[in-house]
């Protein structure tokens, strides 16, 4: 035995090619939004952008969410939510300028007395119902960890099948690992405590996924009972 594998060959292992979704079903889509359930979190499927921002600003309401934190995404900012979320009475943090006024990091500061995170996401995984965010500057991770709620907002185009094909996509020669990397699956939680699944204990207790989807036709959207 060497290595293991009887004889010391070990058994090559095919390329992955464009092989694709295994097990997904037809539609990438609609995994996704079974996984991201079976794991806690609520997909919200919608049309265009102008629905986005409607559900964004039901979770809101709903919710009485007095302080928001901010990111930013190509997706995201389509929306241009900033005004109507204020009209509703919600103090927008926009991280972009956030750190300038010396809270950032500051004990009590307006980023941790956050309620809600709204995010842009890079990828949505459709084998696990995961979110991936990569960390820069407009989408720092603490959108996603600090507040009790996120939000992430993305494009049916995002999706990926799994894993694999994230990490292709990011072993691409432009872009490489990013110094951080969250892929988020549900809300957070632990077992730690007398082997229990807690949820809601190191991170957001709930989040939500806004998928713009204008390929097909959706079903209204309804506010999910919490």
């Amino acid at each position: 035995m060497e290595g293991n594998r009887a004889g010391g060959h070990p058994v090559e292992v095919p390329e992955r090619g464009q092989v694709g979704y295994q097990g997904a079903g037809g539609d990438l889509l609609t995994r996704f939004c079974a996984e991201l359930t079976t794991a806690g979190g609520q997909p919200h499927i919608v049309a265009d952008t102008a629905a986005a921002t409607r559900v964004v600003l039901d979770l809101v309401r709903s919710r009485s969410i007095r302080r928001l934190l901010l990111g930013h995404g190509g997706v995201l900012d389509s929306l241009m939510i900033v005004e109507p979320l204020r009209v509703a009475g919600v103090e927008v943090v926009d991280v972009m300028h956030a750190s300038d006024t010396g809270n950032r990091s500051s004990p009590g500061g307006v980023w941790e007395r956050a309620e809600l995170g709204l995010s842009g996401v890079d990828y949505l995984i459709a084998e696990t119902g995961s979110v991936v965010l990569a960390s820069r500057a407009e989408q720092p991770r603490s959108v996603s960890l600090l507040p009790p709620v996120h939000i992430a907002v993305a494009d049916r185009h995002q999706l990926l099948p799994d894993l694999f094909d994230l990490f292709s996509k990011l072993d691409a020669p432009k872009g490489g690992l990013p110094s951080n990397l969250s892929i988020i699956t549900g809300p957070s939680k632990t077992g730690d405590i007398e082997l229990r699944l807690v949820t809601g204990v190191h991170g957001p207790g709930e989040i939500h996924v806004v998928v713009i989807d204008s390929e097909t036709a959706c079903a209204p959207y309804s506010e999910p009972k919490v």
